[in-house]
C-alpha cells in the first residue's frame, strides 16, 4: 500500500511540475542549521530558496488598516533591493497582503503551506497561488492529499521561520501563529523584528510583547 501511494505521489509531482526538495537536492541551506526541519519539501516555483536576502513576513488573519498599510510600504521599501525574496504563510490578513503587494511589485515571493500541493487554502488565494509560481513559488512538507488540518500550521511556521533570515511580525495578538512563528525564529538564532503598536489594541498586544 505504501509503494502505491509512493508511486500515486510521484506521479502527481510530474504532471505538476512540482520539484522534490532535499538534503543534497536543492535543499534550502539556512534550513540546515534547524534540528526539526523536513527531510523532504515539495516546491512548485522558480524562486531562488538560497537568496541572499530571505524575509519573512507574518501577522494576524485580522489586519487593521494600520496593519495593511505597514505591510505594503515594507514591501516597496524591500523591492529596491537586490536579491531579496519574501516568505509568508498564505493565510488570509498580513501574509495575504504580503504575497499581493510582492505580486504587484514584482518581488518574488514564496508561500509556505499547511497541506499539499492539490490545493490552496484559503480557497480566496486560488488566483494569488498562481501568481505568485510564476515569480516566487510555493512550498511544503505535506504531500498530496493533507489537508489543512489545523495541527499542520505549526509545522508550518517552523519552515517558515527556518528559511527566513529575519522574521518581521506585523499586527500579532497575545498568541497566535505569528507568534509562533517569530518565538521559532529566535530559537533558530534568526533575526526577530516586529512593528509597534496601539498599547490598547489588542492586535497588537503580541507585537508589543516581542519587543518589551
Amino acid at each position: 500500500a505504501l509503494l502505491k501511494q509512493a508511486e500515486q505521489e510521484l506521479n502527481f509531482v510530474i504532471k505538476n511540475d512540482i520539484r522534490l526538495v532535499y538534503p543534497g537536492n536543492n535543499y534550502p541551506s539556512r534550513l540546515n542549521n534547524c534540528v526539526d526541519a523536513p527531510l523532504l519539501l515539495y516546491y512548485k516555483g522558480n524562486a531562488n530558496l538560497d537568496t541572499a536576502k530571505i524575509v519573512a513576513i507574518v501577522g494576524t488573519r485580522k489586519n487593521t488598516d494600520y496593519g495593511h498599510q505597514l505591510c505594503e510600504e515594507l514591501v516597496e521599501g524591500l523591492q529596491s533591493l537586490e536579491q531579496v525574496l519574501v516568505v509568508s504563510g498564505m493565510a488570509l490578513g498580513i501574509d495575504g497582503v504580503a504575497h499581493k503587494k510582492c505580486v504587484q511589485l514584482g518581488v518574488p515571493t514564496v508561500g509556505v503551506l499547511g497541506h499539499g500541493l492539490d490545493r490552496i487554502y484559503p480557497n480566496s488565494h486560488k488566483e494569488l497561488g498562481s501568481a505568485m509560481v510564476a515569480n516566487g513559488g510555493l512550498l511544503t512538507e505535506f504531500p498530496s492529499g493533507t489537508l489543512p488540518d489545523k495541527g499542520n500550521f505549526p509545522m508550518r511556521n517552523r519552515v517558515v521561520a527556518g528559511v527566513s533570515d529575519v522574521t518581521v511580525v506585523i499586527e500579532s495578538a497575545i498568541s497566535g501563529g505569528a507568534l509562533i512563528t517569530a518565538h521559532m525564529a529566535s530559537g533558530y538564532n534568526r533575526e526577530v523584528a516586529a512593528y509597534p503598536g496601539r498599547v490598547n489594541d489588542s492586535r497588537s498586544v503580541g507585537c508589543n510583547e516581542l519587543i518589551r
